[in-house]
């Protein structure tokens, strides 16, 4: 895509957005037939998450200024094949970050590559986002410190019970049906979007502003879809997230050192007791 032009990209990216639309129905459509089977439904319901992710990826590609996707579409489009991207990606759309700025701060709490669990931060786990989706997919051995190796059993992982809806499947089949996937849909929120970068500062107040000169054209050029309703309209306006093109995704390393100073420090807090003081 980096060497389209804005219209092909934007051809490109409507075509897109259906298949990926279709493709999360599909898998959730599925995973609502395996109530006997809640580990094959919460793979599925994973893997819709995920695609619902890829296109509010892509919308994110559309409402970045035009003259800075030449020098973000890298970033962007490893976002969209990145699983760690894409979980966090779905879970920042039910955030309420002020700014960008704090909005970076949550992503980074969701990507550091180690994390103390447990009532008392006695376990270290990889990345929970990562770690909790392979685990309901592979059988695979693995080691606690110092500990024997052990079996993980995926079935273990799964959550029993009533599934709800992914949210991010939620989010973008209302922003289908307010419009946003038509190309003309598309172009329109290239225009209005893209005129602020969000970098730190840009806040909230900002996307509601825009949220709002989008909804009167969508509804202005007769793109909103019949089938739409107030829970579409009211997705549209309150679940958006701020665009996330700018932000940072990767991975952040966490040594084993700090792991254990946090624990410790953990421990003593947990306690009441502070264990530096000098008496």
């Amino acid at each position: 895509m980096r060497d389209m032009s804005q219209s092909a990209r934007l051809d490109f990216v409507a075509e897109g957005l259906t298949i990926i639309l279709s493709s999360a129905r599909s898998f959730w459509n599925a995973a609502e037939k395996l109530p006997d089977n809640p580990r094959e439904a919460s793979v599925l319901e994973g893997f819709a998450t995920e695609e619902s992710a890829k296109a509010l990826i892509l919308l994110d590609l559309v409402r970045c200024p035009p003259s800075k996707i030449d020098e973000r579409i890298g970033r962007i489009i490893k976002n969209f094949y990145s699983h760690l991207a894409r979980l966090i990606y779905a879970n920042a759309q039910s955030w309420r970050p002020v700014n960008v700025a704090q909005l970076q701060e949550y992503v980074d709490s969701k990507r550091q590559s180690h994390n103390l669990e447990g009532g008392m931060s006695e376990y270290i786990l990889p990345n929970w986002a990562t770690y909790s989706r392979e685990s309901m997919l592979y059988a695979d051995i693995e080691q606690h410190e110092d500990s024997e190796p052990q079996w993980r059993d995926p079935t273990r992982f799964s959550r029993a019970g009533i599934h709800t809806r992914p949210f991010a499947l939620t989010l973008v089949e209302a922003l289908d049906a307010v419009g946003v996937f038509s190309r003309a849909g598309l172009e329109a929120t290239s225009k209005i979007w893209g005129n602020v970068d969000f970098l730190a500062n840009e806040h909230s107040g900002h996307v509601q502003d825009l949220t709002g000169q989008l909804a009167k054209r969508l509804d202005a050029e007769g793109l909103v879809s019949e089938t739409a309703n107030n829970d579409h309209v009211r997705w549209f306006y309150d679940r958006w997230q701020m665009p996330m093109y700018n932000l940072d995704f990767k991975l952040i390393p966490v040594s084993l050192d700090q792991l254990k100073s946090d624990r410790e420090a953990a421990y003593w807090s947990e306690i009441g007791y502070d264990h530096h003081a000098d008496y």
